[in-house]
């Protein structure tokens, strides 16, 4: 790669994120770029009085976008829009906010600091990696050489304002934490957490293997819990939305378009030399791969195409999974692997006993090997298969192991076109015929195009939503759903948090719709995955405690649960009693059912123990138990146990010395980390921050 290239490819570097935000969402194909020109505002937002334009905001998303595209090679999934310009929208808040300290603590970053950070001994990794030799050593006369290079001069300003940033907020980071020490006793704790290992034989009662035979529940416990622990049933303000929604699903003119433009490559490539793959490259969903396929993970008619082809031939385009498919037949051998396409008419043997069933599979035999009806009218009208009678009893290609054996054997040794005496299986009885058989391979290069939603079916569903929003804010929402016999949904009960509306997504416009304005509203239109919709706001449930009843059953499961595990408790103290001065935990298994033997192994202190999870109660009794001793019971979050620890590790004095300066490192970086994220939070929350995206985006 030219120097020049080199230092092009550093430019997706540059985006606004903190901390290397990795974004990943396309930008301004949700904006309506008439109604946003029409406005007579075009701030999106402001941050402490600072107001960020339409344009400022797109163009950062965009910068985003181009880092994310040169990373992964991929464009965004529009899909997951809304959350990406979230994600960039948080990164300028953040950003405002720390530049507003940074300011204020009177931070600077020098021309000389910068100089010596892209100059100096160590220059930054990702400026390195761009100039790696083939030895795989950093090249640094060729660095310096692009660093001084004139033609490279806005590319190094933009370098160094990335450097000034990164240097600001770092210097702002160690001014907050300069602080924050880590005490002994917490380098000891992490320490011996992790450098401890222990090994240990246990009984597990387990709460959810007692019977709900074995516990008993009353009306009034459950109403005492639910008065005992009321704060964990309170509710926030919810709303209820009805909608109709307008589906952008492509219509047959996207789905011919398509065929017609597909049709038309191939005619190209009939008369072009030019070679396939680049074809791939310039018209494919999907990128280049030239690969082996089986045909029984393809649609029937694109199997069958492929079949009939010879090698260098070109197939297509033809429908399948939801897109049209051009295949090149690059290879066609022989091979071990059989397929077969075959068809049959079921009768099941659910219905009837077996001997009418096998009466009339006998009679729909005999009616088309002598009396010559066709065999796909037969299996429509007569077959039990009701997945493959619609298409006259096709079941397609498949291989060996798809099939249940009889209905296999018949299919691989039967003869090519020959209606078969009725074959029994546990489904009942099949007529088989045997259409094609082959053991040819192919390994194929391909074009797909996915069918999607043009541009105009996707204004169309826009314009038609927007004419039901006019029509039903001055006629009615209800009336002119039935009036044009519109399908009306009706979400569930939702609260503000998350900006998510369950069924629909995170959609943070739709939610503020919702909760700034009265009951019986209608709204504009809003985009959600599926298409674009229209709401109304039928139904306000005010902040407070949800009923008994409404909660009655999750406390009884929380009770039954709290009952049982009591009970594995008394379970373990039986078995304890039972072992007696014994050790011997793996005899023990056998003296009640519901319990259950394991061996944990060098697990640690504070982590998940394998075979066992999460119980804290457990580790804490290994730690410092006695050796070769089986515990009291022991009660855990969803078990109760008896422990015998064989093993724990011994450490000398020299272990903690030798590792305690990693043990700091490490804590000490995760406790800055905490205290800067949790401030950039507590800055958030101060701070004056107004979103009006929404009026931008939908």
């Amino acid at each position: 790669m030219g120097m020049m290239a080199k230092m092009r490819s550093l430019a997706p570097w540059f985006i606004i994120t903190v901390g290397g935000l990795f974004v990943l969402f396309m930008v301004l194909s949700d904006a309506r770029i008439g109604d946003v020109v029409g406005r007579r505002s075009n701030i999106v937002g402001a941050i402490n009085g600072y107001e960020v334009t339409y344009q400022e905001f797109s163009q950062s998303v965009e910068r985003a976008r181009q880092n994310q595209l040169a990373q992964t090679g991929q464009e965004i999934d529009e899909s997951q829009m809304d959350f990406f310009r979230d994600q960039v929208w948080d990164a300028i808040v953040n950003q405002r906010l720390m530049d507003e300290k940074i300011e204020e603590f009177g931070i600077t970053v020098t021309p000389d600091e910068i100089r010596d950070v892209l100059l100096g001994d160590n220059p930054p990794q990702f400026l390195m990696s761009n100039f790696i030799d083939s030895t795989g050593n950093f090249n640094r006369q060729a660095y310096e050489q692009a660093m001084f290079d004139p033609q490279n001069k806005q590319i190094l300003l933009q370098l160094e304002e990335q450097v000034r940033q990164q240097r600001r907020q770092e210097k702002l980071q160690s001014f907050l934490t300069a602080s924050i020490t880590v005490s002994e006793g917490e380098i000891e704790r992490a320490f011996y957490d992790q450098a401890v290992k222990m090994n240990a034989e246990y009984l597990q009662i387990r709460a959810n293997s007692v019977p709900d035979s074995l516990v008993s529940i009353t009306d009034e416990e459950l109403k005492n819990y639910y008065e005992k622990n009321k704060d964990e049933y309170t509710s926030k303000q919810q709303r209820k939305l009805k909608y109709v929604l307008y589906e952008n699903n492509p219509s047959k003119e996207d789905s011919l378009s398509i065929k017609n433009n597909l049709e038309a490559i191939v005619e190209k490539l009939q008369k072009d030399t030019s070679n396939f793959q680049t074809y791939v490259e310039i018209y494919s969903d999907q990128p280049y791969s030239r690969d082996s396929i089986a045909l029984t993970r393809l649609g029937t008619e694109l199997a069958d195409a492929i079949v009939k082809s010879e090698q260098g031939s070109i197939v297509g385009p033809i429908l399948s999974n939801n897109a049209y498919h051009v295949y090149k037949i690059y290879d066609r051998y022989r091979s071990e692997t059989v397929s077969v396409k075959a068809r049959h008419i079921l009768v099941n043997t659910r219905n009837a006993d077996k001997d009418s069933a096998y009466t009339k599979a006998m009679d729909i035999y005999r009616r088309l090997t002598s009396g010559g009806e066709d065999f796909a009218v037969v299996a429509e009208a007569e077959s039990d298969d009701p997945g493959s009678k619609v298409r006259g009893g096709e079941l397609g290609w498949f291989g060996k192991g798809q099939m249940v054996k009889p209905f296999e054997d018949a299919s691989f040794n039967g003869r090519i076109g020959a209606v078969q005496r009725p074959v029994e299986s546990q489904f009942g009885y099949h007529i088989i015929q045997v259409m094609e058989r082959t053991s040819d391979s192919f390994v194929v290069e391909k074009i797909v195009n996915n069918i999607k939603a043009s541009a105009i079916t996707i204004d169309k569903a826009y314009d038609d939503a927007g004419d039901f929003a006019f029509l039903a804010e001055d006629e009615g929402f209800d009336e002119i759903a039935e009036q044009y016999q519109l399908e009306v949904l009706e979400t569930v009960p939702f609260s503000g948090e998350n900006n998510v509306v369950p069924g629909l997504g995170a959609n943070k416009a739709l939610v503020r719709f919702a909760f700034d304005n009265p009951v019986g509203s209608v709204g504009t239109v809003y985009k959600v995955r599926k298409g674009y919709l229209v709401p109304t706001i039928v139904e306000n449930i005010e902040e407070g405690y949800k009923p008994f009843e409404d909660v009655k059953g999750s406390i009884e499961r929380t009770v039954k649960m709290a009952k049982k595990l009591d009970k594995t408790f008394e379970i373990a103290a039986q078995i304890k009693n039972k072992l007696g001065d014994s050790q011997d935990l793996k005899a023990a298994e056998d003296l009640d059912n519901n319990v259950k033997y394991g061996y944990a192994r060098d697990f640690t202190k504070g982590k998940s123990i394998s075979g066992v999870g999460n119980e804290f109660a457990f580790s804490e009794f290994a730690f410092t138990s006695e050796l070769n001793k089986v515990s009291e019971p022991i009660k855990g979050k969803n078990n109760s146990f008896l422990i015998k620890v064989t093993y724990r590790t011994k450490l000398d004095d020299n272990s903690y010395s030798v590792q305690r300066g990693g043990f700091l490192t490490e804590i000490l970086e995760t406790k800055k980390n905490s205290f800067f994220t949790q401030w950039v939070q507590n800055l958030k929350e101060e701070a004056e921050i107004v979103d009006e995206r929404y009026l931008f985006y939908r």
